[in-house]
């Protein structure tokens, strides 16, 4: 039985199934399944994701598989009797086997094993390689179909040290002393990047000069933190005397206090603190021990390692480190009160800052940072930025937030094809330096082309003309010489569609006097007026815990007022996007299902072309929505929203995930929709360029700001550093 016929036979029943579907499900029934897998109910499984809503199609076509498939079946079930594998009871050492021969039990006192052993191999090497190299092949497909499993495990592993295990393993307290009068700059050439069977870097050089602060940038999915995982756990040969921290998670919750927790978390700190006690220690018992030569030797041991563990701690400035915790924490939003709460009473994200807080105290040689924005408001985040461009070694970053690598890089790293490139100058100068870049290569390659078709003209004409043969035969040769042209990378653009909004008549929603709290002694906003329309484009920022959220979902009516009126037009429809989205999904559908559960009565091309308008195409509408990475997650959540067919968009922090070409994409969507538009964000080119007025939420209310998001910014680092 061939794949064709599988093929046509699925194409019979389903013709609107896409070819890769067909090919990946034919080819699976014929060669590629696993010894052990069901094939049937697989494919059973596989074509009832196609045919939603057409069971009895779906019985009659695994009717007519199990029938063609009928003899492979057969051959499978003989091969799956055969014996397997066991476990032995015990642990059994061959090496104190070494004289018996490996084949003595098999038989009846015959060993097989020595009589065999004067004859020649008879083995075909070549055929032997030929079929290791197709094994191979096949076990790497299935590693790519259990790629995300492995990255779970890969978390498990890791979740299985402890945060201070993991820094001396990659920190030994050795690399302090041996990093005096050593170059803290990197470069390592011809490195290799891989996850699973997944190719991150080929052959790709890793530049970083000490005290630069670069911006990786790249698509989504280019595999950007795979390769700050690599460097952080130093599987990239980093040299051993450059410490290294990476903030990815965040931390986990306990009775230890903020403070304390960001003091913990210099390790080398807390390390030679702990030993300056037991030494005093040591030294107060062995006062009391008498003047005999043992305990006279034991003082001197331990009076000079004091001393040694003194020198370090001073290096390390050890003294000024809870004032220094203390001023991280104030700038990243924390209070005096929240400083002396313990972690376990803080959500995810003020556990993200608690993170980043502690990578910062540390001061690592190259410190490692993913997406740091995401977590924090653009109060905390001014602050950041400001602080960040005095950082004193190597920092590598990663975000899709351009005003932050605006403000903070030094350097560009742009990840794709496999390698890495390099631009000196922050995020702008890199765009306008790659754009111009990108255009000369497609002029360069266009003359190229234009100049082959000229040199084949002519020769097409002339070759077999005996009075210009011979020019003919010259400009082949020329053609011959030529280097293999290689097209430029097409520039990848994308485009989000929302449906136009239904006209209908203001007032569509208002606020007036309204006042809220989730108790009456603790109220969050007083006396708020706020009117939304169609033309509305309105940005909310303030620092978290303000009250930003809450006025969004009393604008939902998600939340009652104490007072005031909250009116609102009976034909409205108002579109959510949560910041926390991804919640909302269900991880086991995929997102053509997840679509037909929210808004049934379509047909499934209907749902896929609509995800099309999202970047969600071809086989990931078919991808299980938990597999998918945050920024294909957002523009599930976003396809969602657009089918509400809404008025009015109330967007919080829609930028989170996004990378940079997906973001370009949301804000030429939202300049371009005829419907109102309130977001809640922390990135100042996204607010600039959706958002014509700017409404600060601060002190229990919400008031219009005159002025702009830098101004704003600006306001808010001078108030930080006026701080005493």
């Amino acid at each position: 039985m061939s794949t064709q016929e599988i093929a046509k036979e699925i194409l019979s029943v389903f013709p609107d199934t896409e070819e890769p579907i067909v090919q990946y499900l034919s080819g699976y029934l014929v060669d590629d399944a696993g010894a052990e897998e069901d094939v049937l109910q697989v494919a059973n499984d596989i074509l009832d994701s196609l045919g939603m809503g057409r069971p009895k199609d779906v019985q009659r076509l695994m009717e007519r598989l199990r029938d063609l498939l009928s003899d492979q079946l057969a051959a499978r079930a003989k091969t799956s009797t055969r014996p397997k594998l066991m476990k032995l009871d015990k642990v059994v050492d061959l090496s104190k086997a070494g004289a018996i021969s490996n084949t003595i039990a098999l038989g009846e006192g015959v060993d097989l094993e020595s009589i065999n052993k004067a004859k020649a191999s008879r083995v075909d090497v070549k055929k032997l390689e030929k079929q290791e190299a197709k094994l191979r092949a096949k076990i790497e497909k299935r590693a790519r179909r259990d790629l995300y499993e492995g990255s779970k495990l890969l978390d498990q592993h890791r979740k299985q040290q402890t945060y201070e295990e993991m820094f001396m393993k990659i920190n030994p307290l050795e690399a302090a002393a041996s990093a005096k009068h050593k170059s803290k700059d990197i470069h390592l050439t011809n490195i290799d990047v891989n996850f699973g069977s997944n190719r991150i870097l080929s052959g790709a050089t890793l530049t970083l000069a000490y005290g630069r602060r670069y911006g990786l940038v790249g698509r989504n999915g280019v595999g950007k933190s795979t390769l700050l995982r690599h460097i952080a756990m130093r599987e990239v040969p980093i040299p051993p005397h450059i410490t290294i921290l990476f903030v990815e998670q965040e931390i986990v919750g306990d009775d230890t206090t903020a403070l304390d927790s960001v003091l913990k978390a210099d390790v080398w700190r807390d390390h030679l603190l702990k030993e300056e006690a037991a030494l005093n220690a040591k030294l107060a018992e062995l006062e009391s021990g008498g003047d005999d030569r043992r305990v006279e030797e034991e003082k001197e041991e331990a009076s000079s390692r004091l001393v040694e563990v003194h020198t370090r701690l001073s290096d390390m400035d050890a003294e000024s480190g809870p004032s220094r915790a203390a001023a991280l924490l104030a700038g990243l939003g924390f209070n005096e009160e929240d400083q002396s709460k313990p972690t376990k009473s803080f959500s995810g994200g003020w556990r993200m800052r608690l993170a980043l807080a502690r990578a910062l105290f540390v001061k690592p040689a190259l410190l490692l940072l993913d997406e740091p924005s995401n977590h924090i408001d653009l109060n905390a985040l001014a602050w950041l930025e400001d602080y960040l461009q005095t950082w004193p070694g190597t920092l590598l970053v990663v975000s899709h937030d351009r005003a932050f690598l605006d403000a903070v890089a030094t350097d560009i790293v742009h990840q794709h094809s496999g390698r890495l490139d390099y631009y000196k100058g922050n995020f702008t100068q890199f765009y306008s330096t790659k754009s111009e870049r990108d255009r000369n290569l497609r002029k360069e390659y266009g003359t190229q082309v234009e100049y082959r078709k000229h040199l084949q003209a002519f020769i097409d004409r002339w070759r077999y003309n005996a009075n210009r043969a011979a020019q003919a035969q010259m400009r082949i040769k020329i053609l011959e010489k030529l280097p293999d042209l290689q097209p430029p990378e097409e520039e990848e653009t994308e485009k989000f569609k929302f449906p136009e909004a239904e006209k209908i008549s203001p007032p569509l929603l208002q606020l007036s006097e309204v006042t809220f709290g989730y108790s009456p002694e603790k109220l969050i906003l007083r006396n708020v007026n706020f009117d939304v329309g169609l033309d509305s484009r309105i940005a909310i920022v303030g620092a978290n815990g303000a009250g930003k959220s809450t006025l969004i979902k009393l604008l939902t009516s998600e939340l009652k007022p104490f007072s005031g009126d909250c009116n609102r037009n009976g034909r409205l429809r108002i579109g959510y996007f949560s910041q926390h989205h991804v919640d909302t999904l269900i991880p086991t559908m995929s997102p053509v299902q997840f679509l037909a559960s929210k808004f049934p009565g379509r047909t499934e091309q209907e749902y896929r072309s609509h995800l099309g308008n999202f970047q969600i195409s071809g086989m990931t509408g078919l991808q299980l929505i938990g597999t998918l990475s945050g920024g294909q997650k957002s523009r599930v959540a976003f396809a969602v929203l657009s089918l509400q067919k809404p008025h009015v968009l109330l967007l919080d922090e829609p930028t989170n995930h996004l990378d940079i070409e997906g973001l370009d994409a949301l804000m030429a969507a939202l300049n371009t929709w005829n419907g109102g538009v309130i977001v809640i964000s922390h990135d100042e080119r996204f607010i600039t360029s959706v958002a014509k007025e700017l409404w600060v939420c601060a002190n229990g209310t919400v008031s219009k700001f005159m002025g702009d998001v830098q101004s704003y910014k600006s306001l808010i680092v001078s108030n930080v550093k006026a701080r005493p």
